[in-house]
């Protein structure tokens, strides 16, 4: 992978500590997403920040279609960044789809990994018998068919339902981040998600977790962090933040980036 890696994924390092943090965005953001969070850290760590490939800001004619049918491919990305900055141990801060990747790198390489941060992550969005997701499969086939239907429509519609908070500067700023991506590539990557089911590998992960869930979230119910402590494979905490939505980072930073420092200062 090499340095294009590094340039087509946008990587930066902020910040002049001798440990290092990796801060990973969500689906329908981009790097842009931490620019809140990022000054808290900075003087403790040197903070990794990168786009995932599917990100708007990241040239589309890097996005395979057929080497992005699962979040391995995006694992390989975030492996192949921190071996190409020479990273031998990090903490990782995971949103949404980025938690499910920071385990399963945790999983192919361990010691790379001193903690994983999960903000909003869920294993499978689907229900399921004994299992609540917060989806049926009908539900998600009309979000899919909305967004091929009328992409700006369902944006403006969706973003204040993610955002959740009454913080009209956080849907502005997703709903910009969501208009940058291109719509097919979005619906892409929606029906991996959406169609992902990880449950099975929640025992593999051995690295310490911190889960942070929010008060109400559209897109991740409060027993999906429950579930995920109960099958962590490694020793696992739920922090219940005081706010609400699915973007934390977007509608409360000042706050999320308080709870970050303990959780990343706790054993």
């Amino acid at each position: 992978m090499g340095t294009s890696i590094l340039d087509a994924l946008n990587v930066r390092v902020e910040g002049s500590g001798d440990k290092y943090l990796v801060l990973a965005h969500g689906f329908g953001t981009d790097q842009s997403a931490w620019q809140r969070v990022l000054p808290y850290f900075t003087r403790r760590y040197s903070v990794i920040l990168y786009d995932l490939a599917c990100a708007g800001s990241v040239n589309p004619d890097f996005f395979d279609y057929r080497r992005y049918t699962s979040l391995e491919a995006y694992v390989d990305d975030l492996i192949g960044i921190l071996d190409s900055l020479r990273v031998t141990r990090c903490s990782y801060v995971g949103h949404s789809i980025s938690a499910m990747i920071g385990m399963i790198a945790s999983i192919r390489r361990p010691e790379l990994f001193s903690k994983l941060i999960l903000i909003g992550a869920s294993p499978r969005f689907l229900n399921d018998k004994d299992y609540h997701g917060g989806f049926e499969q009908g539900e998600i086939e009309q979000v899919f068919s909305a967004m091929e239907a009328n992409y700006e429509a369902w944006v403006c519609g969706f973003a204040p339902l993610a955002v959740g908070a009454d913080v009209p500067e956080a849907v502005r700023e997703f709903s910009r981040t969501l208009f940058n991506m291109r719509p097919d590539i979005t619906l892409f990557v929606s029906r991996t998600v959406f169609n992902s089911d990880l449950r099975g590998i929640l025992g593999l992960v051995k690295v310490p977790c911190c889960i942070m869930q929010t008060a109400r979230d559209h897109s991740v119910p409060a027993s999906v962090a429950t579930y995920m402590e109960e099958h962590l494979g490694g020793p696992s905490t739920v922090v219940w933040l005081d706010t609400e939505g699915h973007l934390p980072h977007l509608s409360a930073p000042s706050y999320l980036a308080r709870q970050l420092e303990i959780a990343l200062n706790s054993p």
